[in-house]
């Protein structure tokens, strides 16, 4: 079926819209927009193709953007994005996520927010703040940021988040509890007796399976994991790939044991591509082998990274991968990664990629 592609760009200076036809082969590009705020992460409501920008920082503080005209004219409110008085100012929005007409906004400092009217006003999901271990969480390198959200797609009360550096939660009834899902993943950085603590795991991805949503992966500063069991319990699969240390992971739209990665060659090595040749690793059986996709990306002196929710998938036929990186060079495969073409560049630094297929 003919279709429409867009890749959705968040980036330092504003958001961007790459567009081609089912084919994949060529792209126009529009932008900058939102007034050439920094935009964390700028998605699409796949149901209504309204497109929406997570942005801000401390001198604009936060906001979210919409265009429901792809791209044509936009919006932003702060309604209700802030906490009580007296709490910490909220620098800016850092993630969204759209399901069944409800809007969810991860912020900074860490804290989680929904909306019920397409992003006009935001109330807080308190009882992530409210868990015992709140008190105790740490910032990351980028601050403490709700970066992830992940949520189930046939029970509306199972949400989980990934927070840098607390680790991944877990909420079963719509917010009001929540549960820390972090056994098995290690923290390198605390002394070896605490290497597996209940939170405080630097997490920098998570994402669900699909057609099997007890089944996540987790990208974490120590490592790569699945779960089989929704996050209660998770193992390591990084043998066979060349560092554990990464950003982003993206699922195929299909086939839950198919991943894709790029992961970097160490957290205080230089946080590029393993000896500076650029490749897509990517795993057909849920993270047991590994092979690196090498065709069409830079071989020599590729010093540049990909940042955590900078890569994604569409869901044609064959899946569509891409990759932005801090340089701002977009690659694109049409064909689950086996060969890549350069298909945007001399953009700000990518902080996101996301994708959205509307028919012709």
């Amino acid at each position: 079926m003919p279709a429409r592609v867009f890749v959705l760009l968040g980036t330092k200076k504003g958001a961007f819209i790459l567009e081609s036809d089912s084919r994949r082969q060529n792209w126009s590009q529009k932008g900058p927009f939102c007034e050439t705020w920094p935009i964390n992460h700028a998605i699409a409501d796949p149901a209504t193709g309204t497109i929406y920008g997570a942005g801000g920082n401390e001198w604009f503080g936060p906001a979210v953007w919409k265009s429901t005209d792809l791209g044509a004219t936009w919006t932003h409110s702060s309604a209700g994005l802030a906490y009580q008085p007296g709490e910490a100012a909220i620098q800016s929005t850092w993630s969204l996520a759209a399901r069944g007409g409800r809007l969810y906004a991860g912020v900074q400092p860490a804290g989680l927010f929904a909306s019920d009217d397409a992003g006009e006003t935001w109330s807080e999901i308190g009882g992530l703040r409210a868990h015992p271990t709140a008190a105790k969480w740490q910032p990351g390198g980028a601050g403490l940021i709700l970066h992830s959200i992940v949520t189930h797609p046939d029970d509306p009360g199972q949400i989980w988040v990934g927070i840098s550096s607390a680790g991944v939660f877990h909420t079963g009834d719509g917010g009001k509890t929540w549960t820390p899902r972090n056994s098995g993943t290690r923290c390198d950085y605390l002394p070896e007796a605490d290497r597996y603590p209940e939170f405080g795991q630097c997490v920098h991805c998570i994402v669900m399976a699909p057609n099997q949503p007890e089944r996540l992966y987790q990208q974490n500063h120590c490592g790569m994991y699945r779960s089989d069991d929704g996050g209660q319990h998770w193992q390591s699969i990084e043998q066979g790939l060349p560092s554990s240390f990464g950003f982003p992971a993206v699922a195929h739209p299909r086939d839950p044991g198919t991943l894709f990665l790029m992961p970097l060659n160490g957290d205080i090595a230089g946080r590029y591509m393993p000896g500076a040749s650029a490749a897509v690793w990517r795993t057909r059986d849920g993270g047991g082998a590994w092979q690196a996709m090498r065709e069409g990306l830079p071989r020599h002196n590729a010093f540049f990274g990909v940042l955590r929710q900078a890569m994604a998938a569409d869901r044609l036929e064959p899946a569509g991968v891409y990759a932005g990186t801090n340089t701002g060079t977009l690659f694109a495969s049409a064909d689950e990664g086996e060969t890549w073409t350069e298909i945007a560049r001399h953009l700000p630094p990518i902080l996101s990629v996301e994708t959205l297929v509307l028919a012709a």
